[in-house]
């Protein structure tokens, strides 16, 4: 989804408030602001190398393609991560998995965006209840119970974390915030870290702007060539931008813009497993 575009300086003013929380665990591990996270963390944190290739495999694990390098694997994914390449794990930290509804509400019930009717907001495009990060305390009690997920990661064997749905504040009703946001954003990044893993800003290019202050050490963009947003993410992130495209005409136009640059790949919008009806899967 293309996020909507707007002032980076006015995140940093709204961020400014926030700046000085430390990580949910209790470690006071905050995340860098110098673009080094292992100088505040004493973990070595190893972003992906830009341009190399990589697949998207949210949909099911499978080989990599011969000479992909990177690799986006679901956290709940089997096998673990391949040996010899960089593994990312995707985690869905603002919304919840479909399939995870029932529990949220039997043992978080609270923690679910809720509208004035007291109805859970929902991302309708994936049918995912969005969670309600609009107060510290929630914010830190969402960080304990995904930061969880990402020790998990770090525990496999996998090399940083894709935490998505950081734009989930556009599709709110206007109840929740990008200095909210961000502020949830930092408490992630500081665990991250705190296992020795490098975290990524997925979408949400006006949030660019403010990388440091988060903490986030590389970006996963969907159809950033379609909504003419690389640019951003190539700035903010010295290169260190994994592109997904889901249009053959949005991928000619990535590879011939960014081919030299970024980490681009092709891949039909369900993400299926190669050897499954629909996988798409192509490179600059």
């Amino acid at each position: 989804m293309a996020p909507l575009l707007a002032s980076a300086l006015a995140l940093a003013l709204a961020l400014s408030g926030c700046a000085a929380s430390d990580s949910a665990d209790g470690s006071g591990a905050a995340p860098p602001k110098t673009g080094d996270p292992a100088a505040t963390t004493g973990h070595a944190v190893r972003p992906p190398r830009a341009k190399d290739p990589f697949d998207y495999q949210l949909g099911g694990a499978y080989d990599p393609p011969d000479g992909v390098r990177t690799v986006i694997r679901d956290r709940t994914a089997a096998p673990d991560p391949d040996p010899g390449i960089y593994n990312i794990c995707y985690i869905n930290a603002y919304q919840t998995q479909p399939d995870a509804v029932a529990w949220w509400r039997k043992n978080h019930p609270d923690l679910l965006l809720r509208d004035a009717d007291g109805g859970t907001v929902i991302d309708e495009d994936w049918a995912e209840p969005l969670l309600d990060i609009s107060t510290g305390d929630r914010r830190e009690r969402l960080a304990g119970i995904v930061g969880g997920w990402i020790d998990g990661c770090a525990d496999r064997g996998f090399d940083a974390v894709e935490a998505d749905n950081l734009d989930s504040y556009l599709r709110s009703d206007g109840l929740l915030d990008r200095a909210e946001a961000a502020a949830f954003a930092r408490l992630l990044a500081g665990r991250a870290h705190g296992a020795g893993l490098a975290i990524g800003q997925k979408n949400a290019a006006e949030m660019t702007g403010v990388r440091d202050e988060i903490g986030f050490d590389f970006a996963v963009a969907e159809e950033c060539a379609r909504y003419e947003e690389c640019d951003a993410y190539a700035e903010a992130f010295d290169d260190r931008v994994l592109v997904i495209e889901y249009r053959r005409a949005d991928l000619t136009v990535a590879c011939r813009e960014w081919g030299d640059r970024l980490s681009v790949v092709l891949r039909d919008r369900d993400v299926v497993p190669a050897g499954e009806p629909g996988h798409v899967n192509a490179r600059c």
